[in-house]
């Protein structure tokens, strides 16, 4: 048996159940929820995020939410490197970490790793986009294509945060970005990792979606967002342009009605949803399960499937099951 500390993630497209299924999971097994999203990070985003509220929550620790003020930048290396620690605190408590969340990229960053590019520079990115604003941008597309031909290749010329991210490496390293990035990556050390991905129906899927919009304007996120514009210049807060929170501020701001907003908000929530599921997609050892995280029976068969890979003990019994002593296997502490 591998030395290795087990650690499950839970991947799937928004409106999933992937929370639920991360709690019913944690409450069998022992585990601790380390958040895989890229907007449940920054404090005050709730309504939007879907993030389950503290008294919700079941005991269940959960991790890497409300850890970022509003305006402050947070990237998939900062994800990381706070992901890093966090798991090797629950691995020394020998519980079991469930990483959850939609953002795939954080997921890939955190599995695989980032190759070590140069810090952001604020001066420099805000230099470019007014050279983009000026020009336009496949402007700084060609400018990418003459510094580094291989990542102009790779970015479509409207994507504008990569095409300046690529510049910026460009720029601060005095090398191609193309070039950094074959030096390799590390990736993640020490954790044997599961993969359980949700595979809903895609009209059941679509019904929740409007459901939950629904219940997102009801709940208040205009005023969730009313109150960010109160507290921080709104340019400075990236998270704002997240789906639900952009047509919130736009209705807000009398660029569109709350009907046309809610609207919006599904339409592009629906498409958010596709994306993922191209992305997850391209996960390698992903264990698909069709149905939702909160039904039960598929809370069972995760659970099952877990079960085999995480053979239990008879010492679990003895401990009142709250502890799962099999994890010492993997610590390297048992033979």
């Amino acid at each position: 048996m591998s030395h290795e500390h087990p650690l499950l993630a839970i991947v799937g497209p928004t409106a999933a159940g992937k929370s639920s299924l991360a709690m019913a999971l944690a409450a069998r097994w022992n585990g601790e929820i380390v958040n895989c999203d890229s907007v449940q990070i920054y404090r005050g985003f709730d309504i939007g995020t879907g993030k389950v509220p503290a008294g919700e929550r079941r005991g269940i620790a959960h991790h890497l939410l409300d850890i970022a003020d509003p305006e402050q930048v947070f990237t998939a290396g900062d994800f990381r490197h706070a992901a890093l620690r966090v798991l090797s605190e629950v691995r020394q408590r020998r519980r079991l970490p469930i990483i959850v969340g939609g953002t795939g990229l954080y997921l890939r960053a955190l599995l695989l790793g980032l190759f070590e590019g140069p810090q952001r520079s604020e001066a420099l990115r805000d230099r470019l986009k007014l050279i983009g604003a000026r020009r336009s941008p496949e402007f700084l597309h060609r400018m990418l294509a003459r510094l580094d031909p291989p990542a102009a290749a790779r970015i479509h010329p409207r994507d504008l945060p990569k095409v300046i991210r690529a510049l910026e490496v460009c720029f601060l390293a005095r090398q191609p970005m193309t070039a950094m990035q074959a030096h390799g990556r590390e990736g993640l050390h020490g954790f044997r990792v599961m993969k359980v991905g949700l595979d809903p129906n895609r009209q059941q899927l679509a019904q929740r979606i409007h459901d939950r919009v629904t219940q997102m304007f009801q709940a208040g996120i205009l005023e969730e967002v009313r109150v960010m514009l109160s507290r921080a210049d709104p340019s400075r807060i990236k998270a704002l342009g997240a789906i639900g929170y952009r047509q919130a501020w736009a209705v807000l701001a009398g660029g569109m009605t709350l009907a046309d907003a809610v609207r919006a908000t599904e339409t592009a929530t629906r498409r958010y949803a596709k994306r993922q599921m191209t992305w997850f997609r391209r996960e390698k050892d992903v264990e698909w399960f069709r149905g939702f995280g909160d039904d039960p029976k598929i809370q069972q068969s995760v659970s099952a499937w877990l079960e085999k890979r995480l053979p239990m003990s008879a010492d679990r019994e003895e401990s009142g099951g709250n502890d799962y002593p099999a994890l010492a296997v993997y610590d390297g502490e048992r033979t």
